[in-house]
């Protein structure tokens, strides 16, 4: 296996497009984290040859935690990267014209997930705990939360402690906090492979709390897009990334067993990324990667309620274009 996944087409027809004998247009994906069903559309569209028919040569960098997706697009390491909304706007306002050309999670995964036997039930019984939070840009989400609910992030009994969580359930487990943030597909399962009863815990889906931001979109530098020959190929690579999430969607395990092929960690089993991508699949069912721009602007309202500290200071201008989207078809 290898760290970096690349496939070469040096001829297809799709669409009623045809490369022939031409060498395939280069594109190289930064995700966010490692390979794992998170990720599934972009390793199935891959390794089924979603990619080779619309005639290019895709490359997959996995993230890591010590990898800044923006950093890397800002670097010209990546054509185009994969982020959550949060920090992708927060990057841009900060000078980084990071623009978003897809969607195709359509819903949020985050949630808190919580000891019951803490006397937890609902927001305002936070005050006085403890609380894992995922930084590197995961954070914003949580603190307009907090901030719309007038609840401080600095300890004392009438506010939270804020424990910078890493990417594992141990706090939890360990008691080191009340809850922790989870994502639907991926932590909670953990906590349920660790021996956890689901009658355990109580949990608050952002997207029951009114407070979800988007997921996973697609970005790209601004001024790739003043490019035909760019935006002709990121039409080409998003299509067949869609194309990936519905194979992935109806062959769960299929996809799963593709994303253990190119998992290098050796900590995964292929039943949990099935079961993983069993809930990915929730979350992009039905997208056909076109931004919902409802979605977005809930999005944006959430950050800009961050009191004090809001994660953005205006209303974004230009962060998104449906240029990509409005030709997938053609």
């Amino acid at each position: 296996m290898k760290n970096i996944l690349k496939i070469t087409a040096l001829a297809a027809g799709v669409a009623g497009t045809t490369v022939t004998g031409a060498q395939a247009d280069e594109v190289t994906l930064q995700t966010k984290w490692v390979a794992q069903s998170q990720f599934a559309g972009y390793y199935v569209a891959l390794d089924k040859g979603f990619y080779e028919e619309e005639g290019l040569d895709v490359m997959i960098l996995p993230g890591g935690p010590d990898i800044a997706p923006p950093q890397v697009l800002a670097g010209g390491g990546a054509d185009v990267m994969i982020d959550w909304m949060p920090p992708a706007l927060a990057a841009r306002e900060k000078g980084l014209p990071v623009v978003n050309i897809a969607q195709p999670y359509g819903a949020s995964g985050l949630m808190l997930t919580c000891w019951k036997d803490t006397g937890i039930e609902s927001v305002e019984d936070f005050r006085g705990k403890t609380i894992g939070v995922w930084f590197f840009g995961n954070e914003y989400p949580f603190l307009s939360w907090m901030s719309q609910a007038g609840i401080p992030t600095d300890g004392g009994e009438e506010g939270v402690t804020v424990l910078k969580q890493g990417f594992n359930v141990d706090p939890l487990l360990q008691r080191q906090a009340d809850c922790i943030s989870t994502m639907t597909y991926n932590e909670y399962g953990q906590l349920l492979d660790a021996g956890v009863n689901p009658d355990e815990l109580v949990t608050f889906l952002y997207e029951d709390q009114g407070v979800a931001t988007l997921e996973d979109g697609l970005y790209v530098l601004e001024e790739n897009l003043e490019d035909p020959e760019f935006v002709d190929k990121m039409v080409r690579f998003v299509r067949a990334s869609m194309r990936g999430w519905r194979y992935a969607e109806e062959n769960v395990d299929e996809a799963a067993s593709i994303v253990m092929d190119n998992d290098e960690t050796g900590a995964q089993s292929e039943a949990a990324q099935a079961r993983m991508m069993s809930e990915v699949a929730k979350l992009t069912n039905g997208s056909t990667g076109a931004l919902d721009v409802d979605a977005y602007q809930r999005t944006v309202d959430t950050l800009l309620a961050g009191g004090s500290d809001p994660v953005i200071s205006k209303e974004p201008e230009g962060a998104h274009t449906s240029v990509i989207t409005d030709q997938l078809g053609e």
